[in-house]
């Protein structure tokens, strides 16, 4: 009995030795495979792996040095993408794979998949969403809490046997928010067809048109369908418009208007090769010379939307300060419709801050602009870009230093607050400037007197009927080119040889019961703002401005010569003698 214990004692013994022993080569084969490649690279080991030491030199270079600028050897890449899939946690996949997948650039994720440790990975993510932030100058990062609402709601909404996010609505709405219109079928059945579509009736599956008014880098008027051809809930993103059609390919049945005049065959719907299985009607020609652009729509719809200033966009996107390039914006509100806003921005640059260079014997200067306007919550409303230039004679250019060039755009929007970007470039000076204010845009409600902006032009004058609604500087049929403050809250300065205009609307006027006509006095009042008394005193009345409405448009003109060199300050004071309202909107200039 002693002698089999012993012999079991001796193999245990050896038993656990033989264990240490392949512990130990195991350890140093982890060593081994945890030590750099060649001296000049430098790993982070895998979370089960022991680190090799590291001397204080090295470790302060790795908390200094970027990760994203850090060169990476092509056997580094590799080994980094390999490891990442052993050591990256499912956090950071969900992150990447899930949370921003829409959102995320292929430049970032590349960028993500190449960092070696979790450290690095929380600075991106961080990183990533300051990037994107409308308002860093606050705790709130409304991009990010917005992002997050509408994966909640795309959950909630657009589930169907898969979360509600990874659904073709649910990406669209993640990417774009809400749509401005949505015509839903959720139950399919009859359907006329529109003339664009071939007309004549069909039943159909369930579907559902969105329609944008503005994406920004796809277009206006963006509309995108979706059918759910298995009536299940899953609606997906479709080109073809007959793909919702439940009796394509059911013989005779839901035939278009030149089908049921015998002028085509059901069978042309599938021999066309074309984009869509629509058949040919009266519009078809039309509708082909369209495929292009909705398939080239389409595929936008999941690229990054393109920039022409790259440059001036990553000024606004990294929210790089800069003030090289001086210039001046003014923001302006006009009435549209009971829910859209004009906002015209006026852009203003001096001439001695452009530089100028000889082409073809004319100094030339070249300015590009770029802007965007986004809600507080991120989502991008609009944004414009265009280039200014200057031609001046070369014997004129010292003359002309003082003078401006103005740049105007005109942008819809819906009332509320926004946040404006707006940079301008000097071409030949390489020369970069920015602007950035937040911006209310007015609800002008139906239950009040109000009024548009009180804007002091150096030119007010009729258009062209054909040019009505278009063109700079065009508000209606009315020219109006806006005096722009400077910066510093000096007022806006006219020369005695100019001409002073005052334009402004009034909307929601009280109407008379029995006559249908407004009652109201207009008072226009410059008034001297260092002895505060009016120089001028003129008031009208709604009796003698002809047929107008509840809305009226109000404008004046006054000779600069007419003021002695000063400050002043112009009052419009509006009374409507029906509602009892009254408006006194004032603007401030001054005479040299």
């Amino acid at each position: 009995m002693f002698q089999v214990a012993l012999r079991r004692g001796l193999l245990s013994s050896s038993l656990v030795l033989v264990l240490s022993l392949f512990g130990i080569s195991l350890f140093a084969a982890a060593q081994q495979d945890a030590k750099p490649a060649s001296p000049d690279q430098a790993q982070a080991p895998a979370p089960a792996q022991a680190a090799p030491a590291t001397t204080p030199a090295q470790t302060n270079s790795t908390q200094t040095a970027d990760p994203l600028k850090r060169p990476i050897s092509e056997k580094q890449k590799k080994e980094n993408a390999k490891a990442l899939k052993q050591e990256l946690s499912k956090t950071y996949k969900k992150w990447l794979d899930e949370d921003v997948v829409y959102i995320i650039s292929d430049e970032e994720r590349k960028a993500f998949k190449q960092l070696s440790n979790d450290e690095e990975r929380d600075q991106f993510i961080e990183a990533f969403w300051q990037r994107r932030d409308p308002t860093p100058d606050t705790e709130e990062n409304e991009f990010k809490e917005e992002h997050y609402r509408r994966i909640e709601y795309a959950n909630e909404h657009f589930a169907a046997g898969l979360p509600g996010w990874k659904t073709d609505r649910g990406r669209i709405y993640i990417m774009y928010g809400a749509a401005d219109e949505i015509d839903a079928h959720p139950s399919g059945g009859t359907y006329d067809r529109p003339i664009e579509e071939g007309g004549g009736t069909t039943s159909t599956f369930p579907f559902e048109d969105w329609r944008y008014r503005y994406i920004e880098g796809i277009g206006q008027e963006v509309e995108i369908e979706f059918v759910d051809t298995c009536m299940c809930g899953d609606y997906h993103m479709t080109i073809d418009r007959g793909e919702k059609d439940a009796l394509l390919h059911t013989p005779n049945g839901g035939e278009t208007l030149y089908e049921q005049m015998g002028m085509a065959s059901k069978a042309d719907r599938f021999t066309s090769n074309g984009l869509e299985t629509l058949g040919p009607g009266p519009d078809s020609t039309s509708q082909a010379s369209k495929e292009f652009d909705r398939l080239e729509r389409f595929a936008k719809l999941t690229a990054p939307p393109p920039v022409k200033f790259k440059d001036l966009e990553e000024v606004v996107s990294h929210k790089i300060s800069m003030n090289l390039m001086p210039f001046d914006v003014r923001a302006d509100f006009v009435k549209i419709t009971g829910d859209t806003v004009l906002v015209p921005f006026t852009v203003q640059l001096k001439n001695r801050d452009i530089t100028f260079a000889n082409k073809d014997g004319v100094q030339r200067g070249v300015v590009n602009i770029f802007g965007r306007v986004t809600t507080l919550s991120g989502h991008i409303a609009q944004t414009f870009e265009d280039t200014v230039q200057a031609d001046i004679p070369a014997e004129l250019l010292a003359k002309a230093a003082e003078n401006s060039q103005v740049y105007w755009k005109a942008i819809p929007l819906r009332p509320g607050r926004y946040r404006v970007d707006i940079v301008v470039k000097d071409v030949n000076g390489d020369r970069v400037g920015t602007w950035s204010k937040g911006i209310q845009v007015p609800d002008f409600a139906d239950d009040r007197l109000d009024a548009s902006s009180l804007i002091v032009a150096d030119l007010v004058e009729p258009v062209a009927s054909k040019n009505i609604g278009t063109g700079m500087f065009v508000i209606g049929a009315t020219k109006v080119r806006p005096r722009v403050p400077p910066a510093d809250g000096k007022p806006m300065t006219f020369k005695r040889n100019q001409k002073l205009n005052f334009w402004m609307q009034v909307y929601n006027l009280g109407v008379d019961d029995k006559t249908h006509k407004p009652s109201a006095t207009v008072e226009y009042n410059v008034i001297n703002a260092t002895t505060n008394k009016a120089v001028v005193h003129t008031v009208e009345s709604t009796d003698t401005m002809g047929n107008i409405g509840d809305q009226m448009t109000l404008q004046k003109t006054l000779s600069a010569a007419n003021l002695d060199p000063g400050v002043y300050r112009i009052q419009i004071k509006v009374n409507d003698n029906i509602s009892k309202q009254t408006l006194d909107p004032s603007a401030t200039f001054a005479v040299e």
